[in-house]
């Protein structure tokens, strides 16, 4: 027995010399923990077949056995103006998918926004038709797919796609002061849309936004390159307090040429969102500047009336986004928080009655659809824990939800056309993606990517499980945690914490999800003797209205305290070095890492903060009045949770980075927070990256970003 003893010890010694540890070049250079994904399946119309990129072109195949049904469009058969191969990665179906627009030479605008030089390939004929000889932005199509209208130069134009003749619907556009068509930066950043077109149901309207963006603040900030002279770039964005674009929404009748202005007699700031009803009228979303009163209002093109048909009301704000769902009867599919958990409702305007469909101490996270032929709803839920995903089948009559995917770790769901079939895409915290297809029962079909590679992979290196607890903070809460021991843990030792943050209002960082890179980079540092903890304090997501709203007019107090807290709590933990914990975050993590290491200096020995805000009054109005109103009727809410008003206390090490590019959180933060802390006399790190956005990426960016923090964490940890 002994003799077998040693001997097993032995072996167990031996796996743990095989198994190596992670380095950085595996994580940054050799790429060797890439995970693999299903990427440019397009359901077609029948729900039974998709579309995709192939090396031979856009190929068909059948959703159940994954056979190829033959080329759609060959590779070099679609040509431009010139008469070369368009590639043909960017494409969209017409209605019948007898035709398909291919977007081409496509430059970004902002985030999402861009634009591209348009055709459309006749399958039937093989002959390719350029829309509009300049590079466009937005092209959309009408139901009945024989009308495409788009943007060029901030004004709206259209044409039959059967004819070259095009029609242009405004001609006042001029940039930084009209925008037909299209959002202004801040509505495409905050209420996450560029597309402001949209055509009626029988194809008769065209429905567009219209900005008036004279009266908005210009930003200016220099894009250095490589010329002897920088470039200024200037755009209209609206801080905290500051005047909004003047928004309308305007019909125009392609039968009679003649435009209309929907929103006319309306009050409202915003109008996040418009939807066309079955019957052809157009919904308006019509928000408040406080974002707390959302008003639903239809729109008919045809008599010209409006009528508010749903109100949605909060103490503190409602989202701008219900997932407003139509049947075919003029009842709709909403979801609200009103519960005090986010869930489904079906509404019935012409009743006034509001039906729950799910219901519960949990939230509902996302709608996939509505299927009303069979009277189903499909929606994602965290019902097992905050920090789990599950997909549903629900009913249009409520009653009980069927579950379509295991409880455990992370589900995730994407529809076909009919709902004849779904893939579904499944992790948790320690292991990559496994997607599957599966019928309308829920049956597997078919795996599509398992990832078996990197599983294998990963066997090879000495990993520490992410395991999920909750943590006791010491200021009484109760918060949900995720940690990464060190490697090789040793009971008799102490070990530096690593703290990383999100904390924005309703995100979630505590989730039983595979982390990708920085996972990775988590077990490196893990390997180096590291303990990696990841708390989400109040103001957080996936626990309900109260716990989310409760940071209202206070961004950064509550967050802070809770870190602090549970920064606290670890220190008191037997194996934790009370004198070594350090926190990083980026965008609101960066603002939370710079409260935490001044005014949580007796706790936190060092912070990283990468592109954070530093006082809510230079950031965006959407976004910050949302939760914090305006400054002149909430100073000391800005002032009060403001990194800049604490720079006094910094005892710690610090570094401070952002990208001088960066067009959403601008580097006047960190500027003004770096005067703040030269002017107490702080010692700090600061690094800054040349025309950068708020990623931080391009070229050797990255590595070069990662590999400074961890000679930091080094250093300083």
């Amino acid at each position: 027995m002994r003799k077998f003893t040693l001997l097993l010890a032995l072996f167990v010694g031996f796996t743990a010399i095989a198994q190596q540890a992670v380095t950085f070049d595996d994580v940054f250079r050799s790429r060797a923990f890439t995970a693999k994904g299903v990427w440019g399946l397009r359901s077609m119309e029948d729900g039974l077949h998709y579309s995709r990129q192939t090396s031979d072109g856009i190929e068909k195949f059948d959703f159940a056995t994954g056979e190829s049904r033959g080329i759609l469009v060959a590779n070099g058969a679609a040509k431009d103006a010139k008469g070369a191969s368009l590639p043909l990665g960017n494409y969209t179906w017409t209605a019948g998918e007898k035709k398909v627009i291919i977007e081409d030479d496509m430059t970004s605008i902002y985030r999402h926004s861009y634009t591209a030089k348009v055709y459309v390939y006749d399958l039937a004929s093989g002959a390719t038709t350029m829309v509009s000889p300049e590079a466009i932005q937005n092209p959309v199509l009408n139901p009945d797919g024989d009308r495409i209208a788009w943007v060029h130069e901030n004004n709206v134009y259209y044409r039959s796609l059967s004819s070259s003749q095009q029609t242009r619907v405004t001609a006042d556009g001029v940039k930084n002061a009209i925008i037909n068509g299209a959002p202004d930066w801040v509505y495409e950043e905050e209420f996450g849309f560029h597309v402001g077109l949209s055509w009626s149901p029988n194809g008769r309207y065209l429905a567009y936004y219209r900005f008036d963006e004279r009266r908005v603040t210009e930003f200016s900030m220099d894009l250095y390159g490589t010329e002897l002279y920088p470039e200024p770039y200037v755009f209209k964005y609206p801080k905290a307090g500051e005047d909004n674009s003047l928004v309308t929404i305007w019909v125009y009748d392609t039968e009679t040429g003649k435009t209309v202005e929907a929103t006319q007699g309306q009050t409202y700031e915003y109008v996040p969102r418009t939807h066309w009803s079955p019957m052809n009228e157009l919904y308006l979303s019509l928000l408040n500047r406080h974002q707390d009163s959302l008003r639903l209002v239809s729109y008919s093109p045809s008599t010209s009336l409006a009528k508010q048909v749903f109100l949605e009301t909060d103490q503190a704000y409602t989202d701008a986004d219900h997932n407003l769902t139509f049947l075919k009867d003029g009842r709709f599919v909403w979801m609200s928080d009103r519960s005090g958990f986010n869930h489904v409702y079906l509404v019935d305007p012409s009743k006034n009655k509001v039906t729950a469909l799910t219901s519960g101490a949990y939230e509902v996270t996302e709608l996939y659809g509505v299927d009303e032929v069979n009277g189903h709803i499909y929606y994602q839920a965290a019902d097992v824990t905050p920090a789990n995903r599950t997909v549903y089948r629900g009913s249009l009559k409520g009653g009980k939800a069927k579950a379509l995917s295991g409880t455990d770790g992370w589900n995730g769901a994407t529809f076909s056309t009919t709902y004849a079939n779904y893939i579904l895409n499944h992790s948790d915290a320690n292991t990559p993606a496994r997607i599957s297809l599966h019928d309308a029962k829920g049956k597997e079909i078919r795996v599509l990517e398992d990832n078996a590679e990197l599983l294998n992979r990963m066997k090879d290196y000495a990993l520490s499980p992410k395991t999920f607890f909750t943590l006791e903070a010491t200021n009484g809460q109760r918060l949900p945690a995720w940690e990464i021991k060190p490697v090789n843990f040793d009971s008799s030792k102490k070990y530096p914490v690593l703290m990383f943050l999100y904390g924005g209002p309703g995100s979630q960082q505590v989730t039983d999800n595979f982390g990708g890179r920085d996972y990775f980079w988590y077990q490196m540092l893990a390997n180096e003797g590291y303990w990696i903890v990841c708390v989400d304090n109040r103001g957080t997501g996936g626990q309900g209205r109260d716990f989310t709203k409760c940071t209202y007019l206070q961004l950064g107090k509550y967050e802070t305290e809770d870190q602090i807290a549970a920064a606290e709590a670890l220190a008191q933990r037997p194996n934790v070095d009370p004198g070594r914990i350090g926190i990083w975050g980026w965008s609101y993590g960066g603002f939370m890492a710079a409260h935490c290491i001044t005014q949580g200096a007796e706790v936190f020995k060092a912070a990283i903060s990468v592109a954070p805000v530093t006082n809510w009054r230079f950031y965006d109005n959407i976004y910050t009045e949302r939760y914090m109103r305006t400054p002149a009727e909430n100073a000391e809410g800005y002032d009060a949770n403001s990194p800049l008003s604490h720079a006094s206390k910094l005892k710690g090490n610090y570094l401070l980075i952002h990208g001088t590019g960066d067009d959403n959180v601008h580097v006047q933060n960190s500027m003004r927070l770096a005067e703040e802390l030269i002017q107490n006399n702080k010692e700090f790190d600061y690094m800054v990256y040349p025309d950068k956005n708020h990623g931080i990426y391009g070229g050797m960016t990255r590595i070069h970003l990662y590999s400074k923090m961890t000679k930091f964490w080094r250093e300083n940890l």
